[in-house]
């Protein structure tokens, strides 16, 4: 079932739930509602919600969709990568985070992408090698989060997709058209080997493609627990494959045993009429507050999609939201992250105070209270990863981004599922040119900074108000903001603010879906300061629900993918 055809349903089986959400307090108990899945792919979607028909809960059904997006979607996320989980407990009406950033090994280097040459390695080469690959974390964090919060028992989340493995299913257009693309991985030997039929041509939209070993693997994960994934025959197998050249990495079984995800407090801040939570650093969540406060002391407010004034300000909110980013966020276990300073009001009024009448040069990072002395940073980031929101029939909600970074990930894969690229989240050169390091540099046991912000909004009383989300490398960070300000300040619905055209503004680069803008706004911006280029912000993958303040119920999906909705009609609760 199609999002355009179920989401009809889910406006008026929510809003009977809605008027009867929990206020922010321990001992209130979740009534029921009716449990939904919003997924990348249908398959994934249909994995969620068997679990949450059989009595699941939202965290169980996050386990079951990421577990069949490895399958369906391997070009975006799997069991190889890492994700955040911003989680909100209807019973307690509390807004968790759980991070499941890959970290690196132990023997990581901050040269470790300086080639013999003295020089950074191009993306291109540092994708495809071992050292790419950061020590996974979805698997652990899914797990520490389906303790606390499922429902299920862990080994009743995984047989449907090792069916679906075992059987094979249709490539979508999707991994088609980046299958028939122009990727380094693509000429990795095991996406070769995986992707290749017999007489040795690729596999193409609407072929059958078949993965048992993701099957057997599945079943040893369902029965062992996420030890199966990070001690034994496949860690050793991880192991190995990644200590392969070029460039071989230093991870060690040591590395894997001894990875842990982080429970952390979610960052909450208010904006609009509501109080909007994300994960702190190394999740860019920081900036995406950062930009919507920023444009709060605008007029943006007042303007709409039709006017090239609301995007010139989106434009350049954004610019210098990104030069802050970009400066300043990194894992705070190994670097002071200036979230106060960053959010501090008056700073934020200063920031936005730059916005002149037309664009100049890029802005440079300002200084937040707080900040200490870090270099430039040289972070590239592939519009990859993938979203997903679910919420359960108590209302227990999970909005989850989670990637294996670049297409493919490093392109290595291990008992059939692909190993992330995540190391090269970091920057490439770990110092300035005056020898300042740079706050994202690598780091034996660092995580990387992720511009990955899955984001949930609570009312004025503390309940669950929606939930935001999207793929798309740096572009996350545009993309969820664009959708909030359509949504909320210019008051489309859900499906409106989704479909508007994407600008993303970084530095000197203003790209976007050029040929979308209404009549006028692409000229409009030139005469501003902005030419549009296309360029990234044509892939988003954007997932939201929104609850009205009217009680309405409104979403979508990003319809630039392959986007779903699907329903459990039956209202099946969740057992207590």
């Amino acid at each position: 079932m199609t999002a355009r055809l179920a989401f009809a349903p889910l406006l008026a089986l929510l809003a009977a739930g809605c008027a009867t959400l929990p206020q922010r307090a321990p001992s209130t108990r979740a009534v029921s509602r009716p449990g939904f899945v919003i997924a990348a792919n249908p398959l994934a979607a249909k994995a969620g919600m068997d679990v949450l028909q059989r009595g699941g809960s939202a965290a169980d059904a996050a386990v079951a969709v990421q577990a069949a997006l490895g399958l369906v979607e391997p070009q975006s996320s799997g069991l190889g990568g890492g994700a955040f989980m911003t989680y909100y407990d209807a019973r307690t009406a509390k807004v968790t985070v759980y991070d499941g950033r890959e970290t690196a090994p132990a023997g990581a280097t901050p040269t470790m992408f300086i080639g013999p040459d003295g020089k950074p390695l191009s993306f291109a080469t540092a994708v495809l090698s071992g050292r790419a690959t950061g020590v996974p974390g979805a698997v652990r964090m899914l797990e520490m989060a389906q303790r606390a919060h499922g429902r299920l028992r862990w080994s009743e989340l995984f047989e449907p997709t090792a069916v679906l493995a075992e059987q094979g299913f249709a490539i979508s257009p999707r991994l088609g058209r980046m299958l028939a693309g122009n990727y380094a991985e693509l000429s990795a030997p095991d996406v070769v080997k995986y992707f290749s039929k017999p007489d040795g041509t690729r596999l193409k939209v609407g072929d059958t493609l078949q993965n048992p070993v993701y099957a057997r693997f599945l079943r040893r994960l369902a029965s062992g627990g996420a030890n199966v994934f990070y001690t034994g025959e496949t860690a050793a197998r991880i192991v190995e494959r990644v200590r392969q050249g070029p460039f071989a990495s230093s991870m060690t079984m040591a590395d894997l045993s001894r990875y842990r995800p982080v429970k952390r407090e979610a960052l909450c801040r208010a904006w609009q009429s509501y109080t909007a939570c994300v994960p702190p650093p190394p999740s860019s969540g920081v900036s995406t507050l950062q930009l919507l406060e920023m444009l709060g002391r605008t007029d943006i407010a007042s303007r709409g999609p039709g006017d090239p004034q609301g995007w010139y300000l989106f434009a350049e909110g954004s610019r210098l939201m990104y030069a802050d980013r970009d400066r300043y966020v990194a894992d705070p276990a190994f670097v002071k992250v200036p979230v106060e300073g960053l959010l501090d009001p008056a700073y934020v009024a200063s920031r936005a105070a730059l916005i002149g009448p037309s664009a100049g040069p890029p802005p440079v990072a300002g200084k937040p209270p707080g900040a200490a002395a870090v270099g430039a940073d040289a972070t590239r980031e592939p519009a990859g990863t993938s979203h997903f929101i679910v919420g359960d029939s108590n209302g227990n909600v999970v909005s989850m981004t989670t990637t294996v970074e670049s297409i493919f990930g490093s392109g290595r894969m291990v008992d059939g599922f692909f190993l992330n690229n995540q190391m090269t989240d970091f920057s490439f050169s770990p110092t300035e040119a005056d020898g300042r390091p740079a706050a994202n540099a690598v780091a034996g046991g660092k995580r990387p900074r992720s511009s990955m912000t899955p984001l949930i909004l609570l009312d004025a009383q503390g309940r669950f108000a929606g939930a935001f989300g999207s793929p798309g490398g740096s572009a996350i960070l545009a993309y969820v903001s664009k959708t909030m300000v359509g949504s909320l300040m210019w008051k489309l619905p859900v499906q409106g603010a989704i479909d508007l055209p994407n600008l993303v503004a970084r530095g000197s680069s203003f790209g976007g879906e050029v040929d979308k803008f209404p009549a006028g706004v692409v000229a409009g911006l030139a005469a501003r300061g902005v030419a549009l280029k296309p360029g990234q912000g044509e892939d988003s993958g954007v997932h939201a629900v929104l609850i009205r303040p009217d009680g309405q119920i409104d979403g979508g999906y990003d319809k630039r993918r392959e986007g779903v909705v699907l329903v459990d009609e039956k209202r099946t609760p969740v057992r207590r």
